[in-house]
């Protein structure tokens, strides 16, 4: 080579290289796409230079980038017939880590009145990921502008590099890669499509791999395409490729916005909570892009959690980026992404359930778990879920309602109804019906809300008033009923021939209960089990249940429907004390199962085997 001259990298550029090198990335693959941006950034460049001067080399050429490979060898070349640079320039940008004439162009781009926003910029600094997989490189360059001569860099990733004349004819940058025997897996067309396509699909420019005249990216990003321009098939085509998801996704939204950030998203609700097999999703998270480059496969931050579900595409000209492209510096930005991101998942939820109920419901069926999630997690916007939040009742068992519709239905009659929610919380949505804590509220026409997934116990944490009510679970004790009326009821219930029988079960269940006393609120139930006042609440009791944690359980009190048959009979069951103990243990027993705590089943079988046995002994 004619004019070869060597040049040491200066003390801070080694030590950055070598992080670059060895610790920065943690794909390897991150390579190609970091070249194929420069590539795009030097496109970009000649389109704006085109745009005043035609005195340029290769004036007529259509802009692409060309990839090739020789397996044998080893070798991969990669060439863009972008502004190229001269024998000044190379030394400057890939002598200097960290200095780019990209970032000069768009300072030079923001005084113009065009768009320029796919200029890419960190040029010095992402070229050198290819060391990661490099034994060396080398860089032959042609400026655009016919007085210049081309130019050829070569390095190895060690602390100096060699810049030359070459005879380069024709206008742009070719970057030949030696690769390391361990990296020999990108010496294969296949492999470098597949990262074509994760990393690069939608860059501006067309890309070519290999002798094939098939351009191998998309480039056209939907997701920056005008709405009106896209049709409802071209969205689900789109979903099918991007999730492997063949049943189409329960809603599409496309936004595009300007203030107060600059972004463009396209964002799916599933068909589905679960992820399928054959799903190219393997987390959470939406795809993060910055100018149609890829640089975050399953961003976390954008969204709240409990919005996990959502899926789709993120793009925003304004974000700034570190060194390796795979975290977002720290700066004011992405909250504020997230914040409209977030907003617009509410709109699209609020709208659906306003304009299409069937459609929401659907939703909500799959996704509504996610939603009381956020209730349980106290999140911000718990005030804009809770109206989303979707109910079964005692009064509508097979449809939806929402809190407002519940609240609109409270008699008039009934002014302390309407002070309270009720709510009753059960392990079974065929038997919650059947609680006795549902008596009084049944026979008084008192609708309650039925809640009967795990996360409802956790969701009732977070969500105790709505507009001011105050939700109340119907377990805990009588709350329909005036505390006078309560007390007069209690003296009536308890004495005379009642008293007996309450001591009667007093002594046989001894301190497996708080107390025992009469109802006031069955009617056709035999027993139920409430809670001590200023004991740990029932939700909470599930929720350590749920997690599996040890805690006392608290002792409950046993209330009993002294009107109802079996009661009466067990009342007459003078000189039977062992039948009427029996009977009185699985009285306890039946009401624990319906609280969801499961006694002893050795001995419960037992007692009802010998019950059993007192049934067929009487009918002989």
């Amino acid at each position: 080579m004619e004019n070869t001259q060597s040049y040491t990298f200066k003390a801070e550029t080694k030590q950055l290289l070598n992080i670059l090198i060895h610790s920065l990335y943690k794909d390897k693959e991150v390579f190609l796409r970091e070249l194929l941006s420069n590539a795009s950034d030097a496109l970009n460049r000649l389109k704006f230079e085109l745009l005043t001067n035609k005195d340029v080399v290769d004036v007529e050429k259509e802009l692409a980038i060309h990839i090739s490979v020789d397996k044998d060898k080893k070798l991969i070349t990669i060439s863009d017939n972008g502004i190229g640079m001269n024998r000044a320039e190379i030394v400057e940008n890939l002598g200097t880590i960290a200095q780019s004439g990209a970032r000069n162009f768009i300072e030079l781009a923001k005084q113009q009145s065009s768009d320029f926003s796919q200029v890419i910029g960190q040029f010095g600094v992402g070229f050198y990921s290819v060391f990661m997989v490099a034994d060396s490189v080398k860089v032959t360059s042609r400026s655009f502008s016919p007085a210049d001569t081309a130019v050829q860099w070569t390095a190895s990733g060690d602390e100096t590099f060699e810049v030359a004349d070459s005879n380069k004819q024709d206008r742009g940058t070719t970057i030949e890669i030696s690769l390391k025997d361990e990296f020999s897996e990108f010496a294969d067309e296949y492999r470098l499509r597949e990262i074509v396509h994760k990393h690069s699909d939608f860059i501006g420019f067309p890309i070519f791999i290999g002798s094939d005249e098939k351009q191998v990216n998309k480039q056209t990003a939907m997701w920056r395409t005008n709405k009106k321009e896209l049709t409802d098939e071209q969205y689900k085509d789109f979903y099918r490729q991007f999730t492997l998801d063949f049943d189409e996704p329960i809603h599409t939204f496309h936004n595009i916005t300007d203030a107060p950030v600059q972004l463009y998203s396209l964002m799916f609700f599933p068909s589905k909570a679960e992820r399928s097999m054959f799903s190219t999703r393997k987390d959470d998270g939406v795809k993060l892009y910055s100018r149609n480059i890829l640089i975050d496969e399953y961003n976390k931050d954008l969204l709240p959690e409990y919005f996990r579900f959502v899926q789709g595409v993120v793009d925003s000209e304004d974000l700034p980026l570190n060194v390796s492209r795979e975290t977002i510096q720290s700066s004011g930005l992405l909250p504020g992404l997230k914040k409209v991101l977030t907003g617009q998942v509410f709109k699209e939820l609020e709208n659906m359930a306003k304009n299409d109920s069937e459609k929401y419901l659907v939703f909500w069926k799959e996704f509504g778990l996610f939603l009381k999630q956020g209730i349980a997690m106290n999140a911000p916007e718990v005030d804009k879920i809770t109206p989303l939040l979707r109910f079964h009742t005692s009064t509508q068992e097979e449809t939806w309602t929402t809190l407002d519709e519940y609240i609109a239905r409270q008699p008039e009659a009934a002014p302390d109804v309407a002070k309270h929610i009720y709510y009753i919380v059960g392990d079974d949505p065929r038997s919650i019906m059947f609680s006795p804590h549902l008596d009084h509220y049944k026979s008084q026409n008192i609708e309650v809300l039925l809640l009967t997934e795990p996360i409802d116990s956790f969701m009732l944490m977070g969500l105790t008033k709505y507009k001011e009510i105050e939700l109340k679970n119907i377990a805990a004790s009588d709350e329909v009923k005036t505390d006078e009326e309560k007390k007069e009821e209690k003296e009536k219930a308890e004495t005379g021939e009642n008293k007996g029988l309450i001591d009667v079960f007093k002594s046989v269940l001894g301190e497996k209960v708080a107390d025992v006393r009469v109802s006031s609120t069955l009617s056709t139930s035999v027993a139920r089990l409430v809670d001590e006042d200023g004991g740990m609440n029932p939700e909470m009791q599930r929720v350590y249940r749920y997690l599996g944690k040890d805690f006392d359980q608290p002792k409950k009190v046993l209330e009993i429907n002294t009107t109802h048959p079996l009661v009466e009979g067990i009342n007459a069951l003078t000189g039977q004390a062992e039948l009427q103990a029996k009977l009185i243990e699985q009285v306890l027993d039946s009401a624990s199962i319906l609280e969801g705590v499961t006694p002893d089943p050795a001995k419960m079988v037992q007692r009802i085997q010998e019950l059993m046995s007192v049934i067929l002994e009487k009918s002989k």
